[in-house]
């Protein structure tokens, strides 16, 4: 049941049945229904008499007042409608009609949940850290960001499959297998060797030289790089894979597919896809201008093979295989996103860290140009999280083997909480994760306060064990408290706000909508504590059973909410 979104569609009908104006029907997907920031402008505003005003060739003002003359006599529920500012037209509902919607939303267990995929396949890539180490913290906030947007396109059915890739091919798995040899060597001496600048001097490689030298003893001992560094990175590969899964386990998170970039090299995917490009007249021999700043690694002052990927919206072309015959790694991901749309993914998401933004444009280029205009990739890039610790910012390596794992952070504030506080600002926004306030009980700490919400409404549910059936439902009559009403308005907005995220793939959006559903909860509690006529169980019994109704469809609200994060509702606290 989307309340609103009913009404909405209403609005739109009656304004194409009334104005029979077929420039004004293309603009339609514009006009908006919505809460009003200021509440003394009515329960809902649209912005429908500004966005037709062209095709209709009239002020918006006294657009607003025709169409106000529409709905009124059209629209049942309606009390008032006012029009202000440039045209905003208000609509300021009858009680009653809100208490009805109360009643839809509490008979609706799945509330907010839709068809508005339509069964449509998603392929949502997050999380894809280099296998150079265990699930660093820094690598956390994409990964609950795409997981709790598939989460939320899965609510809405559209058909995921969450993906991570498997960066185990290039330079750094080299730079990993000699770091690993030299943890082996340490044992296999029992000597300190001093790690050198350049290779991961994390002790976390210790435990899996162990195993090999359990394994082989002295066997690799002394010998030549090109002896021991296929076995050594293999092993490393394997053990890493095994520490990141266990990091995303620690958060709850787990992948459909891992995907193997080195099973690009393997089956020959790189070779096959640039034969493809090329025989389409997509490259090309060239040179490409030497860029103004930091000189990116695939540029090259000599003739490479280009991707004419300025014809499909990027900036430049993009250099495919080096003077020597290696291949790029924009030519590895020609190869990864044509494998994508082959399994049927014509649409995709790709959570990225900031670092990365100079992938946009070439990305969505190279998906143009491999599926002919028909498949599309939507680009997320997560800023940096500075997380503290007794008010000041953690520095942290992976380099240098100084960082706090995801299973490390997990075992101090909880996967619920990390999961939570991620979410809590917009992506392309730096975040502050204090690592202290992430275990207070407090307001400050944002799922505490939703927690805190939802308990406590099972805690008033527990003491008062008072029976519902549909017999109560004309209770409702009895709430016309301005905050009962306006927490029943902001219940309705719920699927609308779902429905945003699905849309543009934002999922901070649900965070920011349980913060402020709990607040409204917390504030419509402390009213009871000043006005006996406001408690929840009062001596009239149909008031008791109406605010009862209420409460519970907070709750369900709430826990539908959590259940999107993956964390469980707590009942007590």
């Amino acid at each position: 049941m989307d309340i609103l979104h009913n009404l909405h569609q209403e609005i739109i009908s009656n304004l194409k049945s009334e104005l029979n104006n077929k420039e004004a029907e293309e603009l339609f997907s514009r006009v908006v229904l919505e809460l009003p920031k200021d509440k003394t402008h009515g329960c809902l505003a649209t912005n429908a008499a500004m966005v037709l005003a062209k095709p209709l060739k009239d002020n918006p003002r006294n657009i607003a007042e025709k169409f106000k003359e529409i709905f009124l006599n059209k629209i049942k529920g309606i009390k008032q409608i006012d029009i202000a500012g440039p045209g905003f037209i208000n609509f300021t509902m009858e009680t009653e009609f809100w208490q009805k919607a109360l009643l839809e939303i509490y008979k609706d267990a799945d509330y907010g949940k839709s068809d508005l995929g339509n069964g449509q396949k998603i392929n949502v890539e997050f999380g894809s850290p280099n296998p150079t180490g265990p699930l660093h913290v820094g690598h956390t906030r994409g990964a609950i960001f795409g997981d709790v947007l598939s989460n939320i396109l899965a609510f809405v059915n559209f058909k995921i499959t969450r993906e991570n890739y498997i960066n185990d091919a290039g330079s750094q798995i080299d730079t990993l297998a000699k770091s690993l040899y030299l943890r082996y060597q340490e044992i296999a001496e029992n000597k300190k060797i001093e790690i050198p600048a350049g290779l991961y001097p994390g002790e976390y490689l210790i435990p899996i030289a162990q195993k090999i030298y359990d394994e082989n003893h002295d066997k690799y001992l002394n010998q030549a790089e090109e002896e021991y560094l296929d076995y050594f990175k293999d092993m490393a590969i394997r053990d890493m894979l095994h520490l990141i899964i266990q990091g995303f386990s620690a958060l709850n998170i787990s992948h459909d597919v891992h995907f193997s970039e080195k099973s690009l090299h393997n089956h020959n995917k790189i070779e096959a896809v640039l034969k493809t490009l090329k025989e389409q007249g997509k490259t090309y021999m060239g040179v490409l201008p030497k860029p103004k700043g930091k000189e990116p690694e695939d540029w090259e002052p000599t003739e490479q093979l280009l991707f004419k990927a300025t014809e499909y919206g990027d900036d430049i072309d993009r250099a495919l295989q080096k003077s020597n015959g290696s291949w790029t790694y924009f030519a590895a991901d020609a190869a990864y996103h044509n494998d994508k749309l082959e399994r049927g993914y014509n649409n995709m998401v790709l959570v990225l860290e900031a670092d990365h933004g100079g992938y946009i444009k070439r990305m969505k280029a190279l998906v143009n140009a491999l599926s002919d205009g028909k498949g599309n990739i939507d680009i997320k890039l997560c800023q940096l999280v500075k997380f503290l610790k007794n008010g000041k910012t953690l520095k942290m390596s992976k380099r240098d083997g100084t960082f706090l794992t995801a299973e490390e952070v997990v075992e101090q504030v909880g996967a619920d909480s990390l999961r939570f506080i991620m979410l809590t600002r917009k992506n392309d926004m730096v975040l502050e994760f204090d690592l202290d306030k992430a275990i207070e009980q407090s307001k400050d700490n944002p799922i505490f306060y939703v927690q805190y919400a939802h308990a406590r409404i099972c805690s008033v549910m527990r003491q008062n064990e008072i029976e519902i059936s549909e017999n109560d439902y004309a209770a409702l009559s009895k709430l016309t408290d301005a905050a009962e009403l306006n927490l029943i308005r902001f219940l309705a907005t719920f699927p609308q706000v779902i429905r945003a995220i699905a849309t543009h793939y934002e999922p901070h959006r649900l965070a920011f909508y349980l913060q402020e559903l709990a607040a409204n909860f917390h504030s419509y509690w402390n009213l009871g504590k000043n006005n006996p006529d406001l408690k929840f169980i009062t001596d009239d019994l149909e008031t008791s059973k109406a605010r009862i109704i209420l409460l519970q469809t907070i709750k369900n609200v709430l826990s539908i909410g959590l259940g999107l994060f993956s964390i469980d509702p707590m009942e007590r606290m």
